[in-house]
């Protein structure tokens, strides 16, 4: 494998990650714009996209392979929970 497939694959393996720590990030400032954020929207992405990464790992470990649904589905879960933490959805 060649460092450019190499590359490609680890982008394409992270890109699910990427893609839904933006989306959530992005929601944030368009929804929640009146509330006080306790972190940065930088920071908020990369809190999400580690998160994300790890559910990812997680995934492709207990799964024995990339790709599957259920790995999906816990990692938009685990980020939405992620970014509530962090706005404090719990005080409503």
């Amino acid at each position: 494998m060649t460092p450019f497939v190499a590359f490609n694959h680890l982008l394409n393996f992270v890109g699910p990650a990427a893609v839904v720590a933006l989306v959530l990030c992005m929601g944030t400032l368009i929804f929640w714009s009146k509330r006080p954020l306790a972190l940065s929207w930088s920071a908020q992405l990369a809190l999400n996209f580690i998160v994300g990464c790890a559910v990812l790992l997680a995934g492709l470990w207990w799964g024995g392979r990339d790709g599957k649904m259920l790995t999906y589905a816990a990692l938009v879960l685990a980020c939405a929970s992620c970014q509530w933490i962090v706005l404090r959805g719990w005080r409503g």
